[in-house]
Parts: C-alpha cells; sequence; structure tokens
C-alpha cells in the first residue's frame, strides 16, 4: 500500500484542461489531441514541476504552449478547423430558442481572434484571476485585461448589430450596456 501523498495528481484537472484546448482547437478531435500532448509533456517534465504550486496553472500554461507550438509547426491544423467551421453553419440548428442562443452565443466566442478568446476563457469560464491567467498566459496583465476589453467589446458589437437576437439576453461579464447607465 501507497500511502505517500501525491503531489502530481493530473486526474482532476482533465475537465478544465479539456475545456481550454477546445477553446484553443475547436475542434473536439485537435482538443483531445491537444490535452494528450500537454500531459506527455507534463509527465516529461514533472521534476520541474515545484512541490507546493498550483497545478492547475501549471498544466494550463504547458497546454498553452503546446498549442502555439501545434500552430508554429502544422498549418493543416489550420484547415482542418476552417473546414470544421464550414460544416458546422450548414449544420441544421435546433429549434429551442435557448439551444439556438447558445450556438449564437458560441459561434460568436469562437470568431474572436485566438488571443482574445483565450484570455476571456481562462478569466469567464476557468474562472482564473487576471493574474493566473496571465501568467498561464506568460503574458503582461494589462495586456490580458486588454485583450479582455477587447473581446468583450466585440461580442457587444456582435449582439448590437443582429437585430434578430434577444437585446439583453447575452450577459457579458464586466461590462456595461449603453442603456443601463
Amino acid at each position: 500500500m501507497n500511502t505517500k501523498p501525491q503531489r502530481f495528481n493530473v486526474i482532476g484537472q482533465l475537465a478544465t484542461l479539456r475545456r481550454y484546448a477546445l477553446s484553443l482547437a475547436r475542434n473536439p478531435d485537435d482538443a483531445e489531441d491537444l490535452v494528450h500532448d500537454a500531459l506527455v509533456k507534463a509527465y516529461e517534465r514533472q521534476v520541474t514541476f515545484r512541490s507546493g504550486a498550483n497545478i492547475r496553472n501549471w498544466l494550463l500554461s504547458i497546454v498553452h504552449n503546446t498549442h502555439i507550438d501545434r500552430l508554429r509547426q502544422s498549418r493543416s491544423q489550420r484547415r482542418r478547423n476552417d473546414a470544421a467551421a464550414d460544416i458546422a453553419d450548414e449544420a441544421a440548428a435546433p429549434s429551442q430558442e435557448h439551444s439556438v442562443r447558445l450556438a449564437q452565443v458560441r459561434a460568436a466566442f469562437m470568431e474572436l481572434p485566438e488571443e482574445q478568446r483565450e484570455a476571456l476563457h481562462l478569466v469567464a469560464i476557468e474562472e482564473l484571476s487576471y493574474q493566473e491567467a496571465a501568467a498561464v498566459l506568460g503574458i503582461p496583465v494589462g495586456t490580458l485585461m486588454s485583450r479582455i476589453s477587447r473581446a468583450r467589446a466585440q461580442l457587444r458589437a456582435i449582439e448590437e448589430s443582429d437585430p434578430a437576437s434577444r437585446r439583453g439576453h447575452l450577459k457579458l461579464i464586466g461590462g456595461k450596456r449603453d442603456d443601463d447607465q
């Protein structure tokens, strides 16, 4: 029986890693590959993990860096992502109003530039603090805040330019609408 505590247990972080990878890769199969590659790197480099450090942030950094490496190495991944987006646009939309609205919000989120999408995902979905998210992305906090601000503004612009959307239905965290002032 092994009574020694496990300091490098990543099983509890899989859901977070998968969500973040899906936000980056935009394709479930590519996201799973990204998580797999990142976990292989994490296990190969587990001796560099400092005891007592935040394993979630360390693993999210590895996922982020693995994604950047993949973008630099493979243009075919970008073509697969574009092809997947084209196929998704041709699919029939669900008839339920909330499902349709969620699909619209998801599509708007996925249309954000990658830098803005990854910053907004870490703060709004993974609930990392600005400091933690900036550390994961390897950028200054001010740059992170700027990216999040631009992402929110772009989502607001999409929301306000779509006459079919229900105005006020999309809650944008951390911002005010013109009619709320």
